[in-house]
Protein backbone atom coordinates (compact mmCIF):
# COMPACT_ATOMS: atom_id res chain seq x y z
CA UNK A 1 0.00 0.00 0.00
CA UNK A 2 1.14 3.61 -0.84
CA UNK A 3 1.83 5.18 2.85
CA UNK A 4 2.82 9.13 1.37
CA UNK A 5 -0.93 9.88 1.72
CA UNK A 6 -2.29 8.13 5.01
CA UNK A 7 -2.64 11.36 6.85
CA UNK A 8 -5.53 12.26 3.99
CA UNK A 9 -7.32 8.85 5.34
CA UNK A 10 -10.54 9.89 7.01
CA UNK A 11 -11.19 8.66 10.39
CA UNK A 12 -13.63 5.86 9.69
CA UNK A 13 -11.39 4.49 6.31
CA UNK A 14 -8.13 4.16 8.72
CA UNK A 15 -10.30 2.35 11.34
CA UNK A 16 -11.38 0.61 9.01
CA UNK A 17 -7.69 -0.32 7.52
CA UNK A 18 -6.19 -0.71 10.33
CA UNK A 19 -8.92 -3.45 11.60
CA UNK A 20 -7.98 -5.29 8.18
CA UNK A 21 -4.33 -5.36 8.85
CA UNK A 22 -4.30 -3.48 6.16
CA UNK A 23 -2.02 -0.39 7.81
CA UNK A 24 -1.02 -0.20 11.63
CA UNK A 25 -1.58 2.68 14.09
CA UNK A 26 2.28 3.57 13.58
CA UNK A 27 2.75 3.81 10.13
CA UNK A 28 -1.04 5.93 10.14
CA UNK A 29 0.45 8.36 13.27
CA UNK A 30 3.92 8.50 11.33
CA UNK A 31 2.57 9.84 8.28
CA UNK A 32 0.54 12.43 10.46
CA UNK A 33 3.60 13.31 11.89
CA UNK A 34 5.24 13.71 8.82
CA UNK A 35 2.65 15.86 7.61
CA UNK A 36 3.44 18.32 10.74
CA UNK A 37 6.26 18.38 10.63
CA UNK A 38 6.16 19.37 6.55
CA UNK A 39 3.08 21.99 7.42
CA UNK A 40 2.71 22.90 10.82
CA UNK A 41 6.07 25.64 10.57
CA UNK A 42 3.54 27.74 8.66
CA UNK A 43 0.45 26.77 10.74
CA UNK A 44 1.42 26.27 14.18
CA UNK A 45 -1.46 24.20 15.39
CA UNK A 46 0.43 22.51 18.55
CA UNK A 47 0.93 23.90 21.69
CA UNK A 48 2.61 20.22 22.48
CA UNK A 49 3.56 17.45 20.59
CA UNK A 50 6.28 14.98 21.39
CA UNK A 51 6.23 12.63 18.14
CA UNK A 52 8.09 9.78 20.67
CA UNK A 53 5.77 9.98 22.98
CA UNK A 54 2.73 9.92 20.09
CA UNK A 55 4.77 6.76 18.22
CA UNK A 56 4.47 4.53 21.75
CA UNK A 57 1.17 5.15 22.10
CA UNK A 58 0.36 3.74 18.64
CA UNK A 59 3.21 1.15 19.46
CA UNK A 60 1.44 -0.15 22.17
CA UNK A 61 -2.50 0.00 20.29
CA UNK A 62 -0.27 -2.31 17.37
CA UNK A 63 0.83 -5.02 20.45
CA UNK A 64 -2.60 -4.72 21.54
CA UNK A 65 -4.45 -6.21 18.46
CA UNK A 66 -1.52 -8.13 17.55
CA UNK A 67 -2.50 -10.22 21.13
CA UNK A 68 -5.94 -10.64 19.85
CA UNK A 69 -6.94 -8.32 22.72
CA UNK A 70 -10.59 -6.29 21.99
CA UNK A 71 -10.04 -2.95 20.62
CA UNK A 72 -12.09 0.37 21.08
CA UNK A 73 -14.42 1.90 17.67
CA UNK A 74 -11.20 4.59 17.47
CA UNK A 75 -8.30 2.08 17.75
CA UNK A 76 -5.21 3.77 16.72
CA UNK A 77 -6.50 6.18 15.26
CA UNK A 78 -4.62 9.95 16.13
CA UNK A 79 -6.54 12.81 17.46
CA UNK A 80 -5.31 16.51 18.43
CA UNK A 81 -6.86 18.04 21.96
CA UNK A 82 -7.38 21.34 22.98
CA UNK A 83 -5.18 22.25 25.26
CA UNK A 84 -7.67 23.35 27.59
CA UNK A 85 -8.72 19.55 28.83
CA UNK A 86 -5.98 18.39 31.33
CA UNK A 87 -4.10 15.33 29.91
CA UNK A 88 -1.98 13.25 32.55
CA UNK A 89 0.99 12.80 30.26
CA UNK A 90 0.92 16.12 28.44
CA UNK A 91 0.89 19.66 29.29
CA UNK A 92 -2.60 21.57 29.61
CA UNK A 93 -1.75 25.31 30.00
CA UNK A 94 -4.83 27.20 28.22
CA UNK A 95 -2.84 29.25 26.20
CA UNK A 96 -1.47 31.19 29.46
CA UNK A 97 1.68 32.16 30.31
CA UNK A 98 -0.29 31.94 33.76
CA UNK A 99 -0.03 27.87 33.68
CA UNK A 100 3.01 27.53 31.54
CA UNK A 101 4.25 24.29 32.29
CA UNK A 102 1.49 23.07 33.90
CA UNK A 103 0.62 19.03 33.60
CA UNK A 104 -2.16 17.49 35.62
CA UNK A 105 -2.10 14.13 37.29
CA UNK A 106 -5.36 13.16 35.46
CA UNK A 107 -7.17 13.02 32.44
CA UNK A 108 -10.57 14.84 31.48
CA UNK A 109 -13.43 12.75 31.30
CA UNK A 110 -13.16 13.41 27.37
CA UNK A 111 -9.72 13.04 27.12
CA UNK A 112 -10.36 9.33 29.13
CA UNK A 113 -13.28 8.39 27.29
CA UNK A 114 -11.01 8.71 24.33
CA UNK A 115 -8.41 6.66 25.36
CA UNK A 116 -11.15 3.87 25.84
CA UNK A 117 -12.11 4.27 22.56
CA UNK A 118 -8.03 3.06 21.65
CA UNK A 119 -7.69 7.03 20.14
CA UNK A 120 -3.74 7.85 20.26
CA UNK A 121 -3.58 11.30 21.76
CA UNK A 122 -0.90 12.44 19.22
CA UNK A 123 -0.48 15.69 21.08
CA UNK A 124 -2.21 19.46 22.37
CA UNK A 125 -3.34 22.04 20.10
CA UNK A 126 -3.34 25.91 20.75
CA UNK A 127 -6.21 27.54 22.49
CA UNK A 128 -6.66 31.34 22.02
CA UNK A 129 -5.75 32.50 25.95
CA UNK A 130 -8.42 30.52 28.11
CA UNK A 131 -10.26 29.82 25.51
CA UNK A 132 -11.54 33.53 24.91
CA UNK A 133 -10.27 36.49 22.60
CA UNK A 134 -6.99 36.86 22.45
CA UNK A 135 -5.45 34.74 19.74
CA UNK A 136 -2.54 32.32 19.88
CA UNK A 137 -0.19 31.92 17.30
CA UNK A 138 -1.80 29.45 14.92
CA UNK A 139 -2.34 30.76 11.09
CA UNK A 140 -5.22 29.70 9.06
CA UNK A 141 -3.84 26.34 6.82
CA UNK A 142 -5.52 28.67 3.70
CA UNK A 143 -3.89 31.80 4.19
CA UNK A 144 -1.33 32.41 6.68
CA UNK A 145 -1.54 36.56 6.89
CA UNK A 146 -5.67 34.97 7.96
CA UNK A 147 -7.58 34.26 11.22
CA UNK A 148 -8.06 30.28 11.52
CA UNK A 149 -10.88 31.71 14.14
CA UNK A 150 -11.31 30.69 17.92
CA UNK A 151 -10.84 29.45 20.47
CA UNK A 152 -10.53 26.07 18.77
CA UNK A 153 -8.01 27.27 16.72
CA UNK A 154 -5.40 24.69 16.93
CA UNK A 155 -7.94 21.77 16.15
CA UNK A 156 -9.69 23.15 13.36
CA UNK A 157 -6.13 24.17 11.15
CA UNK A 158 -4.39 20.61 11.95
CA UNK A 159 -7.65 19.13 10.70
CA UNK A 160 -7.84 21.20 8.33
CA UNK A 161 -4.34 20.98 7.40
CA UNK A 162 -4.30 16.99 7.55
CA UNK A 163 -2.61 16.36 10.38
CA UNK A 164 -4.90 14.50 12.16
CA UNK A 165 -8.12 13.28 11.28
CA UNK A 166 -10.25 14.45 14.11
CA UNK A 167 -9.62 16.70 17.43
CA UNK A 168 -11.16 17.95 20.45
CA UNK A 169 -12.55 21.37 21.25
CA UNK A 170 -15.16 23.62 23.26
CA UNK A 171 -17.46 26.09 22.92
CA UNK A 172 -18.99 29.30 24.80
CA UNK A 173 -19.51 31.46 22.16
CA UNK A 174 -18.13 30.44 18.59
CA UNK A 175 -15.54 28.59 19.48
CA UNK A 176 -16.22 25.07 17.64
CA UNK A 177 -18.33 26.44 14.75
CA UNK A 178 -16.42 29.64 13.36
CA UNK A 179 -13.11 27.81 13.31
CA UNK A 180 -14.47 25.20 11.37
CA UNK A 181 -15.92 27.46 9.14
CA UNK A 182 -12.59 29.65 8.50
CA UNK A 183 -10.59 26.52 7.88
CA UNK A 184 -12.55 24.51 5.73
CA UNK A 185 -13.52 21.27 7.97
CA UNK A 186 -16.84 20.21 9.47
CA UNK A 187 -16.93 21.44 13.36
CA UNK A 188 -20.08 19.74 15.66
CA UNK A 189 -21.55 21.50 19.17
CA UNK A 190 -23.44 18.88 20.30
CA UNK A 191 -26.25 19.76 23.22
CA UNK A 192 -25.20 21.26 25.97
CA UNK A 193 -24.35 18.62 28.82
CA UNK A 194 -24.19 15.59 26.40
CA UNK A 195 -20.19 14.86 26.37
CA UNK A 196 -19.05 15.55 30.12
CA UNK A 197 -16.82 18.89 30.46
CA UNK A 198 -15.34 17.54 33.62
CA UNK A 199 -11.22 18.20 33.66
CA UNK A 200 -11.84 20.94 30.90
CA UNK A 201 -11.32 24.51 31.30
CA UNK A 202 -14.41 26.05 33.51
CA UNK A 203 -15.32 29.50 31.81
CA UNK A 204 -19.30 29.27 31.92
CA UNK A 205 -21.32 26.15 33.03
CA UNK A 206 -24.40 27.54 31.39
CA UNK A 207 -22.34 28.04 28.37
CA UNK A 208 -19.33 25.75 28.08
CA UNK A 209 -20.06 22.69 25.63
CA UNK A 210 -17.60 20.32 24.23
CA UNK A 211 -17.25 20.10 20.47
CA UNK A 212 -15.74 18.11 17.65
CA UNK A 213 -13.97 18.64 14.13
CA UNK A 214 -13.52 15.96 11.37
CA UNK A 215 -13.24 16.16 7.26
CA UNK A 216 -16.32 14.37 7.12
CA UNK A 217 -20.11 13.71 8.56
CA UNK A 218 -19.49 10.15 9.58
CA UNK A 219 -16.18 10.68 11.30
CA UNK A 220 -17.97 13.78 13.26
CA UNK A 221 -20.52 10.43 14.42
CA UNK A 222 -17.45 8.22 14.82
CA UNK A 223 -15.89 10.81 17.15
CA UNK A 224 -19.16 12.24 19.21
CA UNK A 225 -20.19 8.83 19.45
CA UNK A 226 -17.56 7.64 21.43
CA UNK A 227 -17.69 11.01 24.01
CA UNK A 228 -21.36 10.83 25.37
CA UNK A 229 -21.67 9.62 28.48
CA UNK A 230 -23.13 10.26 32.10
CA UNK A 231 -20.31 11.64 34.63
CA UNK A 232 -21.59 12.58 38.38
CA UNK A 233 -18.28 15.25 38.40
CA UNK A 234 -20.54 17.19 35.25
CA UNK A 235 -24.00 18.13 37.28
CA UNK A 236 -24.66 18.88 33.28
CA UNK A 237 -24.69 15.37 32.05
CA UNK A 238 -27.03 13.13 33.20
CA UNK A 239 -28.31 8.80 32.27
CA UNK A 240 -29.21 8.19 28.78
CA UNK A 241 -29.65 5.24 26.36
CA UNK A 242 -26.52 4.99 23.60
CA UNK A 243 -26.94 6.97 21.26
CA UNK A 244 -26.81 5.67 17.55
CA UNK A 245 -24.59 8.33 16.03
CA UNK A 246 -22.94 6.86 13.38
CA UNK A 247 -25.95 3.84 12.23
CA UNK A 248 -28.43 7.52 12.56
CA UNK A 249 -25.60 9.26 10.46
CA UNK A 250 -25.75 6.89 7.98
CA UNK A 251 -29.68 6.65 7.23
CA UNK A 252 -31.43 8.05 4.62
CA UNK A 253 -33.92 10.74 6.06
CA UNK A 254 -37.59 9.26 5.52
CA UNK A 255 -38.41 12.35 3.97
CA UNK A 256 -35.75 15.06 2.17
CA UNK A 257 -35.89 17.41 5.20
CA UNK A 258 -37.00 20.70 5.43
CA UNK A 259 -35.04 23.68 6.58
CA UNK A 260 -36.06 27.21 8.17
CA UNK A 261 -33.57 29.40 6.98
CA UNK A 262 -33.15 31.96 9.93
CA UNK A 263 -31.11 35.05 9.41
CA UNK A 264 -31.55 36.74 12.89
CA UNK A 265 -30.92 40.32 14.23
CA UNK A 266 -27.34 40.30 13.14
CA UNK A 267 -28.12 39.57 9.38
CA UNK A 268 -26.33 42.96 8.49
CA UNK A 269 -23.26 41.39 9.86
CA UNK A 270 -22.80 39.20 6.98
CA UNK A 271 -20.72 39.78 3.89
CA UNK A 272 -22.33 40.80 0.84
CA UNK A 273 -21.10 37.41 -0.98
CA UNK A 274 -22.36 35.94 1.72
CA UNK A 275 -25.65 36.84 1.58
CA UNK A 276 -25.25 35.98 -2.21
CA UNK A 277 -23.80 32.76 -1.85
CA UNK A 278 -26.95 31.62 1.02
CA UNK A 279 -29.17 32.88 -1.67
CA UNK A 280 -28.14 30.94 -4.23
CA UNK A 281 -28.15 27.46 -1.50
CA UNK A 282 -31.82 28.54 -0.75
CA UNK A 283 -32.65 29.15 -4.49
CA UNK A 284 -31.03 25.38 -4.96
CA UNK A 285 -33.02 23.78 -2.05
CA UNK A 286 -36.15 25.19 -3.46
CA UNK A 287 -39.18 24.17 -1.59
CA UNK A 288 -37.12 22.15 1.22
CA UNK A 289 -36.45 26.01 2.42
CA UNK A 290 -38.33 28.60 3.82
CA UNK A 291 -37.55 31.75 5.50
CA UNK A 292 -38.68 31.87 9.35
CA UNK A 293 -38.52 35.32 11.29
CA UNK A 294 -36.51 35.25 14.30
CA UNK A 295 -39.35 35.58 17.62
CA UNK A 296 -39.02 38.90 19.08
CA UNK A 297 -38.31 37.23 22.50
CA UNK A 298 -35.16 36.07 21.26
CA UNK A 299 -34.08 39.70 20.11
CA UNK A 300 -32.25 40.35 23.30
CA UNK A 301 -30.68 36.78 23.51
CA UNK A 302 -27.39 38.38 22.36
CA UNK A 303 -27.33 40.68 25.50
CA UNK A 304 -27.99 37.78 27.99
CA UNK A 305 -25.79 35.67 26.87
CA UNK A 306 -22.95 38.28 26.91
CA UNK A 307 -24.17 38.65 30.81
CA UNK A 308 -24.27 34.89 31.59
CA UNK A 309 -20.72 34.46 30.34
CA UNK A 310 -18.82 37.09 31.49
CA UNK A 311 -20.80 36.97 35.16
CA UNK A 312 -19.58 33.42 34.87
CA UNK A 313 -15.87 33.72 33.42
CA UNK A 314 -15.39 36.41 36.14
CA UNK A 315 -16.02 34.20 39.14
CA UNK A 316 -14.46 31.40 37.45
CA UNK A 317 -11.09 32.99 37.02
CA UNK A 318 -11.24 34.76 40.37
CA UNK A 319 -7.74 33.54 41.36
CA UNK A 320 -5.96 34.51 38.02
CA UNK A 321 -7.93 38.14 38.39
CA UNK A 322 -6.59 38.38 42.05
CA UNK A 323 -3.26 37.00 41.64
CA UNK A 324 -2.14 37.19 37.91
CA UNK A 325 -4.32 40.11 36.34
CA UNK A 326 -1.27 42.06 34.85
CA UNK A 327 -0.58 39.11 32.95
CA UNK A 328 -3.96 39.00 31.49
CA UNK A 329 -4.63 40.65 27.72
CA UNK A 330 -6.65 43.68 27.57
CA UNK A 331 -9.57 41.44 25.96
CA UNK A 332 -9.42 38.96 28.83
CA UNK A 333 -9.54 42.12 31.17
CA UNK A 334 -11.96 43.44 30.03
CA UNK A 335 -14.15 40.68 29.59
CA UNK A 336 -13.59 39.90 33.76
CA UNK A 337 -14.04 43.51 34.25
CA UNK A 338 -17.68 43.93 32.78
CA UNK A 339 -18.45 40.36 34.85
CA UNK A 340 -17.65 41.54 37.90
CA UNK A 341 -19.63 44.55 37.44
CA UNK A 342 -22.81 42.18 36.44
CA UNK A 343 -25.55 42.62 38.98
CA UNK A 344 -27.28 39.60 40.37
CA UNK A 345 -30.77 40.67 39.26
CA UNK A 346 -29.14 40.89 36.01
CA UNK A 347 -27.84 37.77 35.70
CA UNK A 348 -30.83 35.69 37.09
CA UNK A 349 -32.95 37.36 34.67
CA UNK A 350 -30.62 36.25 32.17
CA UNK A 351 -30.55 33.06 32.67
CA UNK A 352 -34.31 32.79 33.60
CA UNK A 353 -34.53 33.93 29.57
CA UNK A 354 -32.82 30.77 28.38
CA UNK A 355 -36.22 28.35 28.48
CA UNK A 356 -38.43 30.39 27.52
CA UNK A 357 -36.22 31.34 24.25
CA UNK A 358 -35.51 27.11 23.96
CA UNK A 359 -39.28 26.30 24.18
CA UNK A 360 -40.19 28.92 21.17
CA UNK A 361 -37.70 26.34 18.75
CA UNK A 362 -38.82 23.47 19.97
CA UNK A 363 -42.40 24.66 18.68
CA UNK A 364 -40.54 25.16 15.23
CA UNK A 365 -39.23 21.85 15.30
CA UNK A 366 -42.42 20.09 16.06
CA UNK A 367 -44.23 21.90 13.33
CA UNK A 368 -42.59 21.03 9.94
CA UNK A 369 -38.40 22.45 9.98
CA UNK A 370 -35.93 19.71 10.23
CA UNK A 371 -33.27 22.31 11.23
CA UNK A 372 -32.44 25.87 10.82
CA UNK A 373 -30.24 27.04 8.30
CA UNK A 374 -27.64 29.89 9.07
CA UNK A 375 -24.26 31.65 8.33
CA UNK A 376 -21.39 29.76 10.70
CA UNK A 377 -19.76 33.36 10.40
CA UNK A 378 -20.43 36.46 9.05
CA UNK A 379 -17.71 35.31 5.72
CA UNK A 380 -14.55 34.00 4.99
CA UNK A 381 -11.22 34.26 7.76
CA UNK A 382 -10.75 37.92 8.07
CA UNK A 383 -7.55 38.85 7.51
CA UNK A 384 -6.85 39.85 10.81
CA UNK A 385 -4.44 37.93 12.77
CA UNK A 386 -5.30 40.34 15.96
CA UNK A 387 -8.62 38.97 16.01
CA UNK A 388 -10.24 35.37 15.67
CA UNK A 389 -13.45 37.15 14.07
CA UNK A 390 -16.89 37.42 14.80
CA UNK A 391 -19.18 34.96 16.37
CA UNK A 392 -22.74 36.68 15.99
CA UNK A 393 -24.01 33.83 13.98
CA UNK A 394 -23.25 31.14 16.71
CA UNK A 395 -24.47 32.94 19.99
CA UNK A 396 -27.94 32.30 20.14
CA UNK A 397 -27.69 29.09 19.44
CA UNK A 398 -25.05 28.62 21.77
CA UNK A 399 -26.84 29.98 24.87
CA UNK A 400 -29.87 27.56 24.28
CA UNK A 401 -27.80 25.08 24.25
CA UNK A 402 -28.61 23.31 20.68
CA UNK A 403 -26.81 20.93 18.76
CA UNK A 404 -25.03 22.86 15.67
CA UNK A 405 -23.10 21.73 12.41
CA UNK A 406 -20.76 23.56 10.38
CA UNK A 407 -20.53 22.41 7.10
CA UNK A 408 -17.40 23.65 4.17
CA UNK A 409 -20.46 23.98 1.88
CA UNK A 410 -19.33 27.24 0.12
CA UNK A 411 -16.75 29.11 -0.70
CA UNK A 412 -16.28 33.25 -0.71
CA UNK A 413 -14.74 34.70 -4.23
CA UNK A 414 -11.61 34.77 -2.58
CA UNK A 415 -12.17 31.19 -2.82
CA UNK A 416 -11.28 30.52 0.72
CA UNK A 417 -14.59 28.28 2.25
CA UNK A 418 -17.54 29.79 3.58
CA UNK A 419 -19.67 28.13 6.35
CA UNK A 420 -22.87 26.68 6.54
CA UNK A 421 -24.70 26.45 9.88
CA UNK A 422 -27.19 23.84 10.31
CA UNK A 423 -28.71 24.05 14.29
CA UNK A 424 -31.32 21.48 15.24
CA UNK A 425 -33.36 20.44 18.71
CA UNK A 426 -31.90 19.71 21.72
CA UNK A 427 -31.23 15.71 21.77
CA UNK A 428 -31.59 15.83 17.91
CA UNK A 429 -27.94 15.53 17.52
CA UNK A 430 -27.89 11.92 15.71
CA UNK A 431 -30.82 13.61 13.51
CA UNK A 432 -29.07 16.70 13.28
CA UNK A 433 -25.68 15.01 11.35
CA UNK A 434 -27.93 12.96 8.99
CA UNK A 435 -30.14 16.03 7.88
CA UNK A 436 -26.45 17.39 6.77
CA UNK A 437 -24.72 14.46 5.45
CA UNK A 438 -28.18 14.75 3.09
CA UNK A 439 -27.47 18.64 2.87
CA UNK A 440 -23.48 17.96 1.61
CA UNK A 441 -25.35 15.53 -0.87
CA UNK A 442 -27.79 17.77 -2.01
CA UNK A 443 -25.19 20.56 -2.63
CA UNK A 444 -22.46 18.43 -4.18
CA UNK A 445 -24.65 16.90 -6.36
CA UNK A 446 -25.56 20.50 -7.70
Amino acid sequence: MDLTNLHSLSASDAVHLIRQGAIDSAQLVEACLARVRETDTQVQAWAFLDPDHALAQARAADDLKRQGLPIGPLHGVPVGVKDIFDTADMPTEYGSVLYAGRTPSRDAAAVAMLRAAGAVIIGKTVTTEFATQAPGKTRNPHDPERTPGGSSSGSAAAVAAGMVPLALGSQTNGSVIRPAAFCGVLGFKPTHGLIPRHGMLTLSRTLDQVGVFARTVHDLALLAGQLVGYDERDPDTRPRARIPFAEVAAEEPPLPPMFAFVKTPHWERADEETKEAFGELIEHLGDRVEEVELFPSAAEAWQWHETIMEAEMAANLEREWKEGRDRLSDSLRAQLERGREVRAVDYQRAVARIRPIHESFVELFEQRYDAILTPAAPGTAPKDLASTGDPSFCTLWTLCGMPAVSLPLLQGTNGLPLGVQLVGPRDGDARLLRTARWLAAAVAAG
